[in-house]
Parts: C-alpha cells; sequence; structure tokens
C-alpha cells in the first residue's frame, strides 16, 4: 500500500509542470506585455511597406520579435528597447526581484503606450 502511494506521489510530481516551480510572481505579467507588444510589432510590419528579405531570412532564420523591430527603422528602435525591459524584468523574475521586475515592466508599458 505505501509502495502504491509513493509511486503515486511520483507520478504526480513528474506530471506536474516544471515552469510552474520555477515561474516567478511577474511571470503572467511579463507574458501578457510580451503578447502586447509581438501584437504591436506583427501590426507595424504589416503597416509599412514591402521591404526586401533579410539574409537571415533567406538562409531559413525564423524571425523573432527582436529581428522584425530591428526591420521598422526608428520605431522599431523603440519596440526594441521595450523588447530589452522585458528582458530585464524576466532576470529580475528569476532572481525573486519583485521590485526591479515590475519597475521594468512599467517602463516597458509606459514606452509601448507613448508609441
Amino acid at each position: 500500500m505505501q509502495g502504491t502511494r509513493l509511486l503515486g506521489l511520483a507520478a504526480a510530481f513528474l506530471l506536474f509542470p516544471v515552469t510552474a516551480i520555477f515561474a516567478g510572481p511577474c511571470k503572467s505579467s511579463i507574458d501578457e506585455l510580451q503578447a502586447r507588444v509581438d501584437t504591436a510589432i506583427e501590426n507595424q510590419a504589416n503597416a509599412s511597406s514591402w521591404k526586401p528579405e533579410s539574409l537571415g531570412a533567406t538562409r531559413s532564420h525564423q524571425p523573432t520579435p527582436s529581428s522584425i523591430a530591428a526591420s521598422e527603422g526608428a520605431v522599431g528602435k523603440k519596440y526594441g528597447h521595450v523588447l530589452v525591459l522585458l528582458k530585464h524584468a524576466r532576470a529580475a523574475d528569476r532572481a525573486g526581484k519583485l521590485a526591479r521586475c515590475d519597475a521594468m515592466l512599467d517602463k516597458a508599458r509606459s514606452t509601448l503606450d507613448a508609441m
């Protein structure tokens, strides 16, 4: 009986998503803002005129939000800044620095909202 219970607990632990264990307190806010930024970058890219394929695209590299933002000129630099702030927020979240994470998210939101 006890061996079965132990086996059941071990199976439950293995099936539990590991990412939930390592997710910091800011993760859902970061994910939400990342989705907003990705949508904004995509909308900006779709609204601008045609551009030639980059070298990376010709080598079958998948575009990233950063690479798409970089191709968008001055507006893209602002999106790039927001993406850097999100990167810093993720680092603060992993380190358990909630105040720093919140500060980075606030800066990223303000920059995005001002665009």
